[in-house]
């Protein structure tokens, strides 16, 4: 077998296993969590014969090897089953959600992503100098400071004092889509801030790696231009760990929006789960947790892929 094949193949053996092993421990952790959801459905009032009547509805009862796959092969079905809170379809109500989420996510991605890698390669151009520093900097202190904090502190200076924008970030679907992007300003701006740090400074790092190969010191002998040989030379080689950065970050857009979607009251994902949670809806909250174990799986999945393709050896092998 070809050492690209083989490779994707393990790859995507592995990123199943994950999968699966993330399930167990889904469905292990909710079911250690303490109380008792038929208690906290039908109230403290509830009688012992409805709280037993409720557990054998649900299943309760059962032993937890048989929740687990019976829970684990209705999910592969499509059917994450319905919320003990209100009676909805999780898929239904999750889907919207999710929608949201990734619209957060894909326009925060569509700055930052693009904004890390020029700062990067400008970093690199003005290596040691004040832009470098300046960069390397205001990036660090970005990432040293927690994204609720920096949520909290952009409604208030942003939204509270300037009033350029609402602090609660609603969209719907009767929205346009400048509206929708007014509305999400704020958290958008909250992520950049949070991601834009890690790529950026791996982007700089990876580059700068390049930087130090034998054909590079050619090029700056040619006479060629700082610029071409940072971009045209440099760049292209250092993509496979740019990617995988980026990947990363990505899937962090998607997965760990929780706090910022609390901070602005987004409708996504997020919100989602934290109303759950407080309610003690497993179903819910288990769903949620498959979901979000999927997306970062598949992620970091494609992220190994897109760099076992990057590089050239693998591709060409002797």
């Amino acid at each position: 077998m070809h050492p690209v094949l083989k490779l994707v193949s393990q790859r995507l053996a592995l990123g199943i296993l994950l999968l699966f092993s993330a399930s167990v421990l889904i469905f292990v952790g909710t079911q250690i969590l303490p109380g008792d959801v038929a208690q906290s459905i039908l109230g403290q009032s509830a009688t012992p014969e409805a709280l037993a009547n409720l557990r054998a509805e649900l299943g309760l009862n059962d032993p937890p090897m048989t929740r687990y796959f019976n829970w684990l092969y209705a999910a592969l079905h499509g059917d994450l089953g319905t919320a003990l809170t209100n009676g909805q379809d999780i898929a239904t109500s999750m889907g919207r959600r999710l929608g949201n989420t990734l619209f957060l996510a894909f326009w925060a991605a569509v700055i930052s992503v693009p904004l890390a890698i020029f700062l990067g390669l400008l970093a690199v151009r003005y290596r040691d100098r004040w832009p470098d520093k300046l960069i390397s900097g205001v990036t660090l202190a970005s990432i040293s400071i927690p994204e609720f904090l920096i949520g909290y502190l952009v409604v208030y200076f942003v939204a509270v004092k300037l009033g350029w924008f609402s602090s609660v970030a609603m969209i719907n679907d009767g929205m346009s889509l400048l509206e929708k992007l007014n509305a999400i300003a704020l958290p958008v701006f909250v992520l950049v801030l949070v991601v834009l740090a890690h790529m950026m400074r791996m982007t700089r790092a990876a580059i700068l790696n390049v930087m130090q190969s034998a054909y590079i010191e050619t090029a700056e002998l040619k006479g060629l231009s700082s610029f071409n040989v940072i971009f045209r030379h440099a760049f292209p080689n250092a993509i496979s760990p740019i990617v995988n950065v980026v990947m990363l970050n990505l899937a962090y857009l998607v997965v760990g929006v929780v706090v910022v979607e609390v901070v602005f009251v987004y409708p996504g994902m997020g919100q989602y789960l934290v109303d759950h949670v407080a309610k003690r809806d497993v179903p819910v909250v288990q769903a949620c947790g498959l979901v979000f174990a999927g997306v970062y799986i598949g992620l970091n999945m494609i992220a190994d892929i897109v760099s076992i393709l990057a590089n050239p050896r693998l591709r060409h092998p002797k």
